[in-house]
Formats: C-alpha cells, structure tokens, sequence
C-alpha cells in the first residue's frame, strides 16, 4: 500500500492507494482517508458515474467535520487514479462493485460500521450493498440513487452524449481522470445505453434494506424521478427518510450544500448510537 501525506490539517487526511485481490483478478484504487479511523462508524462515500475523489468537492471533509466521524472516499476503477478498465463494461458491474469490490475495500481499511453516502451509481452501490449484507451497513445516505431504469435517465444519458459541447466536457473530466476519461466516458455512456441494460434493477432486493436510509432526490433531475425514492421508502424494512428538494438537479450536494449537509448532520444523530 502506497501512501501520500495529505496537508490539510483539520480534518487529517492522507492520500493513498489500496491494492485489493480479487478472484477475477487485483486492483489499485486511489483512497483518501479523512480523520482517524476507529472501531465506530466511519463515513464511506462513493461517487457517481463520472466521478472522483476530488469532484466532491471537499464535501467528505466538511460532513467528518459536521459529524465528528472519520471518512474514507475512493475511486473506483476507470476513475481518477484507479485501475484501468477494458471496455466492454459488463451488465452487472454496479453488483460487482457492491457484493465484491466494497466488501473488499471495506476489509482491507477495517471499516465494520460504514455509514455510506452515495451519489448516482454511488448510492445504486450503497444500496445494493446495504441489501447484501444488511448486518454491517450502520446507515446509508443515496443521493440521486438509481434502483430501475427510467426513461428519463437514459434520455438524459442521450442527451449528454449528444451534446455540442460533450467534447468540452470531456475536457474538463481530464483534470480529474487524465488519460482514462475518454475510456469512462464510453463506460457511463455505451453501458447504459446498451440494449436491455438492467444493470441498476434491485427493485426485488429492497425488502432486504434494514439499516437507517436518508434518500434524497432533485426536483429538476435529468437522471431520474420521484419513484427511485418513493419505492426505497415503501420497501425498505428498516427506517427511511425522504428528502425532495425544489430547484435542484441531479447534484444535492453541490448545489444545495449547506442545506443537505444539515439535513445529514442531523439524520445521522438521530440514527447513530
């Protein structure tokens, strides 16, 4: 495990790399752990489909804050400074990163009480693991969070893709996913538009759901509707709370930060022994 010293020093934090062995082979995600892990809970967050660690824009940072817990944020593969991925991307790569690759990163950092806070395919991940291993999630915060296919997610992914300016915003990925972008932008665009793409389809694994769920949704989302939430809620065994927030999009944090961080501050001090 390689490592790099971060500098900021409220909270601590420490750039590195976390080598993982899996059975269909090993991979190298970049990390960032913030505060001081112990035996409690410890914030995991995990980035939506173009995403990274520096696209949370020191979101993980403030929430530790805000919440005294210590967080880990990663990378998944084909993002930021991760492992290389070889296109196609299977159907069921949101699975593989839940029921294998999170429970490995989790194993490997001693994180036994995540409390995971997604966004997009990030919050798709915290569920399906959430549902996997319903003894271990302590809690988990879904943003956006994808658990069907909708039209309008795959109209809005057209969108995208079809964009004018869709080189420009490749460009600006590079700063975050140098060389790998044009492969991640191909990965979030070619999978989902796939014919028969089911890849985020966990409607049957709700009832599994037993852990504290805060699930908030954008009311201008071009990436998915009320129903992704209203079903969590209605499924789900264990307690949810919904949060729908007017004149927002598909990033709640980022562009209506200072509410939804208070929103979670006091979700998880409701909920967290």
């Amino acid at each position: 495990m390689a490592t790099e010293s971060g500098t900021d020093a409220a909270p601590p934090r420490e750039n590195l790399f976390l080598d993982l062995d899996l059975p269909e082979g090993s991979l190298r995600l970049a990390a960032r752990r913030i505060g001081k892990a112990g035996e409690g809970p410890t914030l995991v967050f995990l980035h939506e489909a173009l995403g990274s660690i520096g696209q949370w824009k020191g979101v993980p940072e403030e929430l530790a804050g805000l919440t005294d817990l210590p967080a880990l944020v990663y990378e998944r593969q084909v993002h930021g400074r991760s492992s290389l991925l070889t296109l196609p991307r299977p159907n069921g790569y949101l699975r593989r990163e839940a029921e294998a690759v999170l429970p490995a990163l989790l194993a490997a950092e001693g994180i036994t009480q995540p409390v995971l806070f997604g966004h997009s395919d990030g919050a798709t991940i915290a569920l399906l693991y959430a549902a996997a291993y319903p003894e271990r999630a302590a809690a988990c915060v879904v943003l956006a969070p994808h658990i069907m296919v909708e039209e309008v997610t795959l109209a809005g992914i057209r969108a995208a893709a079809d964009d004018p300016g869709a080189g420009e915003i490749r460009r600006r990925l590079a700063r975050y996913h140098g060389e790998q972008t044009e492969t991640l932008w191909r990965a979030w665009t070619e999978t989902w538009l796939r014919p028969g793409f089911d890849g985020c389809e966990m409607r049957a694994d709700l009832g599994r759901l037993a852990c504290p769920i805060l699930a908030i949704q954008g009311a201008e989302d071009a990436y998915g509707g009320d129903d992704q939430i209203n079903l969590i809620a209605e499924r789900a065994r264990g307690p949810v709370e919904t949060l729908f927030l007017p004149d927002c999009g598909h990033q709640p944090h980022l562009e209506q930060r200072q509410d939804l961080l208070a929103a979670v501050t006091a979700f998880l001090a409701r909920h967290l022994p």
